[in-house]
């Protein structure tokens, strides 16, 4: 009997194989596979930005790609909020699960606990995450992860939050993960390689002019465990908070805080604020084997709120769009 089962199992994989390849015009990219995950988003809280965990009052994760109405998904990452009007608004990447490309969704909550998926509000020809949204000057502003495009774009919102437009090109170069700070009346940029070993840093008296490398950069160099940006860079009691991704025992696997602790046109220096990760994949769960961003919000004395992702491996059996 179990040699029967073996031999079934094995003739459906051929079968799979055969159909599956003959339906898709002999695209090999698209062939029949197993294994897979999924990225969602959940919210942590806690009393510091670089201490939170998963509270027992939700029920994480908040958002999935079965939330997803508008297109089909297969994961959603990298999530950034703005407060407005009573309201929170939740920026992030929607994997598209047809073309594996990402798309720019926006869900919206009343509590920060709760969400409720609206829409796609960037689509672009090519690959789109890390929408890192901020307020200035009475405008919001995003600057969307778009290496595959080989360049940084900066967005401007028309009509908040489902419109937004293009503004500039901020460098011509596909870094990844770009992260602006306004610090000591400067525009600062940091931003990664693909390799996520690799930190620059540059520079620029406005948000849209020239931006100039800093003469440190690049800051950091072959080093996986502290490089990459993960989440917003936030002023903390008088501190700079730089999340960075640990992509040194897999990739995203947890996120480190690490205090800027000088940053001036010729000098950049940091130390990290704890060895034990902000976040890191917990072993079970929806965020089993990776997490790698945190975007933390001061709501309360001493109470901090923050959504966050998280990977879990699956075992699929299947054909890929």
């Amino acid at each position: 009997m179990n040699y029967f089962i073996v031999f079934a199992i094995l003739a459906l994989l051929v079968i799979a194989v055969f159909y599956g390849y003959k339906s898709i015009n002999g695209d090999l990219t698209k062939l029949p596979f197993i294994g897979g995950g999924e990225w969602t988003i959940g919210i942590y809280t806690g009393n510091k930005p670089w201490e939170m965990s998963d509270p027992v009052n939700i029920h994480n994760p908040v958002l999935t790609q079965h939330d997803i109405t508008d297109m089909p998904a297969r994961g959603v990452a990298d999530p950034f909020m703005i407060f407005k009007d009573s309201l929170w608004y939740m920026f992030f990447e929607i994997i598209h699960a047809k073309t594996n490309k990402g798309k720019i969704g926006c869900a919206i909550s009343k509590n920060g606990y709760n969400w409720e998926y609206k829409q796609v509000v960037l689509d672009e020809p090519f690959h789109l995450s890390y929408p890192y949204v901020f307020l200035w000057e009475g405008t919001y502003y995003m600057i969307p992860e778009s290496s595959e495009r080989g360049m940084v774009v900066l967005y401007r919102s028309v009509s908040f939050p489902f419109q937004w437009e293009r503004v500039t090109t901020l460098l011509n170069k596909g870094y990844v993960d770009s992260s602006f700070l306004f610090y000591n009346n400067t525009y600062w940029l940091f931003v990664s390689n693909q390799g996520n070993n690799c930190l620059r840093l540059f520079y620029s008296d406005s948000l849209t002019g020239k931006w100039t490398e800093h003469p440190q950069s690049p800051i950091i160099s072959n080093d996986a465990g502290t490089a990459r940006p993960g989440g917003r860079i936030i002023n903390f009691e008088d501190k700079l908070i730089r999340f960075a991704q640990d992509c040194r025992k897999d990739y995203g696997y947890a996120l480190r805080a690490f205090e800027i602790t000088s940053l001036n046109f010729t000098n950049f220096e940091e130390k990290e604020l704890t060895e034990t990760p902000v976040v890191k994949a917990s072993g079970h769960g929806w965020n089993a084997n990776r997490m790698h961003h945190l975007d933390p919000y001061l709501i309360d004395h001493n109470l901090w709120i923050a959504c966050t992702d998280g990977y879990k491996r699956k075992v699929q059996i299947g054909i890929k769009y």
